[in-house]
């Protein structure tokens, strides 16, 4: 089911890109592409292929809500969530194909872009034996101190203080706020500190 939810955006942007390219006369711009990749064969099915392409974008979508929710990445959900819109309005409201090609790349961008936050997060769900799993958050702004389990299998992004409720995010160059205010840092970067004295 994981790896499921792993290319659900991914699956949901390709296959939206190649319903819109079967549909050469939605969408002329895709019209070669298309033909070069044999989708020529779906032309007489275009008033389907609308309906698959508007299917794939939902795809994408529910594929990004689900990555937002592994590592709570909020810009890649927000450019999906806007691009699926421009892909709706473009098709029901009035057909304006640029109005769904601006969608359709905006939804591409958003899987990259959740690819690249899942490749950052991907060495959060390493958790060998030695690597411990609780640390102490210290707030920047109270300076009240909370020990909390690190997550094994997504990074966190944020944290709410519970005494003043400040939203804590990592500081630059950091991966999550358990590396910026914590006593002990995440596991990916206990792992490579592992390695590198080993």
């Amino acid at each position: 089911m994981k790896a499921f939810n792993i290319i659900l955006d991914k699956l949901g942007a390709v296959g939206a890109l190649l319903a819109a390219a079967a549909c050469p006369v939605c969408f002329p711009l895709f019209a070669t592409a298309g033909a070069a990749l044999g989708l020529g064969i779906f032309a007489r099915f275009e008033g389907y292929m609308l309906y698959v392409l508007q299917g794939f974008v939902l795809i994408a979508l529910l594929g990004s809500v689900l990555s937002w929710r592994a590592h709570r990445r909020m810009f890649p959900l927000a450019i999906c969530g806007i691009s699926a819109s421009l892909v709706f309005i473009g098709i029901h409201a009035f057909f304006y194909p640029p109005l769904v090609y601006a969608g359709l790349a905006g939804v591409s961008i958003s899987a990259v872009c959740n690819y690249v936050a899942r490749r950052r997060c991907t060495s959060c769900a390493l958790s060998p034996p030695d690597i411990a799993l609780k640390s102490s958050l210290t707030c920047p702004e109270c300076g009240r101190q909370q020990e909390e389990t690190m997550p094994a299998d997504a990074c966190q992004y944020f944290y709410e203080c519970t005494h003043c409720h400040a939203l804590l995010k990592p500081q630059p160059g950091d991966c999550c706020v358990f590396c910026s205010y914590g006593s002990v840092k995440c596991p990916p970067q206990q792992h490579e500190l592992a390695s590198q004295s080993g």
